[in-house]
């Protein structure tokens, strides 16, 4: 799940701002910074997320603390400074007064890019030998009963698997319990 970290030179304004977002459902983890220092260290802890920041915070400005911010966060910089140039990518700036659902449609946006990424970075599960085995198995037999090649017979597990929403390895024991 994304996080939302708010970070404000008042913290009574991030606050508010921690309470709107809460009150319009949004589903993530949202929690209020007092310091870019702090938003480096609870950021650490989180898989990806989207920081709300002013241009200045008391520790440092919205530049330096993007730098440093993980991989998979992004930032959302509160300005009333139209001229302000952004030149990072996972930077958006949004003039003040704001409306609730631009901030959200913003959120949502880039947790889901942040989402999109992470997933695609975790490998997927080692299979045990075991799995495998049966994997192999299955494989074997298609080969030796169908005449297929072995990459033919692992795509036909792997198509089975996605058609039935079963995992690789119930269809290979489905196979070869067919096939008994």
């Amino acid at each position: 799940m994304g996080s939302v970290l708010i970070s404000m030179p008042k913290y009574d304004d991030a606050k508010r701002l921690s309470e709107l977002l809460s009150n319009h459902g949004l589903p993530m983890d949202i929690e209020v910074c007092q310091t870019g220092a702090e938003v480096l260290r609870v950021s650490n802890d989180r898989d990806f997320g989207v920081v709300i920041s002013t241009q200045n915070l008391k520790d440092m400005g919205y530049h330096e603390l993007s730098q440093y911010l993980p991989k998979y966060f992004g930032m959302i910089i509160l300005t009333k400074d139209m001229a302000l140039d952004i030149y990072s990518e996972n930077v958006v700036k949004l003039l003040m007064p704001f409306k609730t659902r631009e901030l959200i449609s913003t959120i949502d946006m880039m947790t889901y890019q942040f989402a999109r990424l992470v997933k695609k970075k975790k490998a997927p599960p080692k299979r045990s030998p075991e799995e495998q085995r049966l994997i192999d198995e299955a494989k074997g037999l298609l080969m030796n009963r169908n005449g297929m090649t072995e990459q033919e017979a692992f795509r036909y597990i792997q198509k089975s698997s996605m058609d039935t929403g079963r995992s690789m390895v119930e269809s290979a024991q489905m196979i070869l319990l067919l096939n008994e």
